[in-house]
């Protein structure tokens, strides 16, 4: 049975952790990518959005 935890988690008393198969990183990996990108989805846009027009000093 996987127990899904983060990698930062200690194992529980007593036990060790199994070696990380490449089919666990790759299922890691990919949970990893899904939260970051709910993450930015739910804090965009956080305020005004960036203008991407800056007007020049007039010339003296």
């Amino acid at each position: 049975m996987n127990i899904i935890r983060d990698r930062k988690d200690p194992p529980p008393q007593g036990s060790e952790c199994p070696p990380e198969t490449p089919a666990d990183r790759k299922h890691r990996k990919q949970h990893e990518s899904d939260n970051q990108d709910e993450a930015l989805d739910e804090t965009f846009p956080a305020s005004d959005p960036a203008s991407p027009f800056i007007p020049a000093k007039t010339p003296e």
